[in-house]
């Protein structure tokens, strides 16, 4: 750091408490990236605990032109929190209150720091129920959940995070501070900023507050799983599950790559010649979930699986839905770097995807590996690359490029709950119009003029 640079944070220090403002190298290098490769070692880092100090921090950097990086977790997978330009690290994790969980109104208020799944286990002792599950809900906050609008398994019937966004308290770049939404569930009081916020990856606002909505807690689940020889069976039979007028709140596939991990990782004798896997999760009543898994039951029999595992109640259903959990770990037990692409097709799209990225493991000599959320078209192709091999960023990169050109023709999206951050930038503009690029770039001029909120990402 010059000297310039030292006297500008002594000055931000002086205006904060006296730990907000960090400048220990070790602690610097700690928040210089997420779970992606890209990292940039900040000038400075800021732990404030209060909506004030985040106002105070970013009228300061307003009027000194720091680049200021929000930050959640840390537990994104596209670069999103990579302070590209330097400058200060604002990391919300010091503002983790649960501040209330309302009975009778459905609703949290919660600050940005809080731990998803610490959020989910309050309102569910209370019989509530808060849906979107990130797989790294034991480990992301709400308000990187809100920056990246994260989904999870249940967002087939249940929605993602900005469906549960009632309201939010944001700090804008200039130190102003605005609360949008409410606490009700129905608001038609001018325009809907809060969904504004919502998946703007840090580049408008940060949020200290938000308001989320509580639904009831379903008392009852009941799960199946269901392997089968080939792809192409396990998405006749996801068709049929949903015209047959069920809606799970789960539906997961996982391809053969996915599942040849597993099995060496597990030891499940279960998943010898299992080609393809679905999770299938009802919840609701008891009575009437235990009548629904059974006639589900009988619908996916008559497809021919190789087996079919049910589990009734939370601890069975735990049971069944631990292989899920064992994919990523299973994935990078192979010693190859996995490359998680959230893209999403349109559903019946799903088996066109599944042979297309069978064709780019053979074109490319990548493995690739699919598995995620087959009921709403939301898959995760991993592209597992070998780094040390001659020209493999290259040949990488090749291969990305030619699935999302693919997934972009099909009508589908480059990203359903990542984000673009760093990682999906270079396709940025394919996957989005020339007006619809300009759009976004008059709404951040407005509300970030000097451009110091994440800069160097897609806008």
């Amino acid at each position: 750091m010059n000297s310039s640079h030292s006297k500008i944070f002594s000055s931000l220090r002086k205006s904060l408490p006296s730990d907000e403002i960090r400048l220990e190298p070790a602690l610097l290098e700690k928040y210089a990236g997420d779970k992606w490769f890209a990292s940039r070692i900040p000038d400075a880092v800021a732990l404030p605990r209060s909506t004030e100090s985040v106002a105070k921090l970013l009228k300061f950097a307003t009027k000194n032109q720091i680049p200021v990086t929000p930050r959640g977790a840390g537990f994104g997978y596209v670069g999103g929190c990579v302070p590209v330009q330097g400058g200060i690290v604002l990391s919300l994790e010091r503002m983790n209150r649960i501040k209330e969980i309302h009975e009778d109104d459905f609703v949290a208020e919660v600050e940005p720091g809080v731990i998803t799944q610490k959020l989910q286990d309050a309102v569910e002792k209370k019989g509530l129920f808060y849906p979107p599950d990130p797989a790294s809900r034991a480990d992301c906050s709400i308000g990187g959940n809100i920056a990246t609008n994260a989904g999870g398994p249940r967002c087939l019937k249940y929605g993602v995070t900005r469906d549960y966004v009632l309201g939010l308290e944001v700090v804008l770049a200039d130190g102003s501070v605005v609360k949008l939404g409410s606490r009700t569930h129905k608001n038609k009081t001018g325009f809907d900023f809060s969904r504004l916020f919502v998946g703007s990856e840090g580049m408008l606002g940060v949020v200290t507050q938000a308001t989320l909505k509580l639904i009831p807690l379903p008392p009852y689940r009941a799960c199946l799983a269901i392997g089968f020889a080939a792809m192409k069976e396990a998405i006749k039979t996801l068709r049929t599950i949903l015209h047959t007028g069920f809606l799970p709140c789960a539906l997961e596939v996982a391809d053969a790559f996915t599942l040849a991990a597993a099995r060496q990782r597990t030891r499940s004798k279960r998943l010898n010649g299992c080609n393809a896997h679905l999770i299938v999760e009802l919840d609701g009543q008891e009575a009437s979930v235990r009548r629904e898994i059974q006639i589900l039951l009988k619908v996916v029999k008559s497809q021919n699986p190789l087996f079919i595992e049910k589990g009734l109640g939370p601890d069975q259903c735990e049971a069944i839905w631990k292989i899920r959990r064992e994919f990523s770990y299973s994935l990078r037990d192979t010693g190859l770097t996995k490359l998680n692409q959230d893209i999403v097709v349109p559903r019946g799209r799903l088996e066109d995807l599944f042979r297309f990225t069978a064709g780019l493991q053979k074109k490319h000599g990548f493995p690739v590996a699919c598995f995620g959320h087959a009921g709403d078209g939301n898959i995760h192709v991993n592209v597992m690359v070998d780094l040390d091999q001659p020209d493999a960023t290259k040949r990488c990169n090749a291969a990305l490029d030619e699935l999302f050109r693919q997934v972009l023709d099909w009508n589908g999206v480059i990203t359903g709950e990542h984000g673009i951050g760093l990682a999906k930038k270079p396709w940025w503009p394919l996957a989005t119009s020339p007006a619809v690029r300009e759009l976004h770039s008059r709404i951040k001029r407005a509300l970030d003029p000097a451009g110091i909120l994440n800069p160097g990402k897609f806008v």
